[in-house]
């Protein structure tokens, strides 16, 4: 799907620095909702950004551990039936016959609400009792190729270059070469995009790339990460308190504030060398 479909103009009413107001036209990012349904049943609804909604889908699957592997998905399609044959925004995913279905385990229900009662330590070892703690050793990325990232990152993120208004998620080789940039109105749909990808060109587990986040890392985020198999994980800004206690249970490296050639390791800092 091309920029443009992600892409929207409005009329504005703006004030130069000489307080003159001028009415102009603005460029804004779209936000539409997506619904995703697993065998024809909806589990969600995810404001979003139109593009790579497939990719959104298989990638919040996969984080969510409703699916496992490649051969879980039988095919991932716009509906074309009822209402929703209307509308570019229902997913539907087929899953194959062997795989079972319980709405019940969707963390993000259970894990995102305040009122649940959990602890931050009950919920991590709660997830590590379906994803067990990386055991990726060895690798090593240095300052140097990380300092860059930023920087293509940006360059890459077009949408944002025209609106100025959503997150980029991106996947890089220990090298500093860009695999693939994913941008969204949500910080966590970029995410799974960029997830979502892998999975479907069977790249999974990225088990040695890096996850470039344009905002800051939340623990959602280190939880979808460790998902999908990723050992090292770069925000732009801050990191939560429980995304650095997370990142250090599960033998993921966090990196903050990278930018502007300084960056904060939290968490294994082993795999950064200079």
């Amino acid at each position: 799907m091309s920029d443009e479909s992600s892409i929207t103009k409005r009329p504005v009413l703006k004030f130069t620095k000489d307080g003159k107001p001028e009415t102009v036209t603005d460029s804004l990012v779209i936000e539409e909702p997506l619904e995703i349904r697993v065998r024809g049943r909806g589990i969600a609804v995810t404001m979003r950004t139109p593009g790579h909604d497939y990719e959104l889908t298989a990638g919040f699957l996969l984080t969510e551990q409703i699916i496992k592997n490649f051969a879980d998905v039988m095919e991932i399609e716009h509906c074309q039936r009822g209402e929703a044959a209307d509308t570019q925004n229902v997913v539907n995913a087929f899953l194959s016959p062997g795989v079972e279905f319980d709405e019940e385990k969707l963390t993000r229900h259970v894990f995102a609400s305040s009122s649940c009662g959990l602890c931050g330590k009950a919920t991590i070892e709660s997830i590590h009792q379906s994803v067990a703690a990386l055991e990726c050793d060895g690798l090593q990325v240095s300052t140097n190729v990380l300092s860059k990232l930023p920087t293509t990152l940006a360059e890459n993120q077009t949408v944002f270059g025209t609106t100025g208004g959503l997150h980029g998620a991106a996947i890089f080789d220990l090298s500093g070469n860009l695999i693939v940039l994913r941008e969204d109105v949500g910080r966590h749909n970029a995410v799974d995009k960029v997830v979502g990808y892998g999975f479907q060109n069977q790249l999974l587990p990225y088990h040695s790339q890096i996850l470039l986040i344009s905002g800051r890392a939340s623990f959602e985020i280190m939880q979808k990460a460790l998902v999908a198999g990723i050992p090292i994980v770069a925000a732009v800004s801050a990191p939560s308190s429980l995304a650095i206690d997370f990142a250090k249970d599960s033998n993921q490296t966090l990196i903050g504030f990278l930018r502007d050639d300084r960056m904060n390791v939290y968490t294994h800092e082993g795999r950064i060398s200079q």
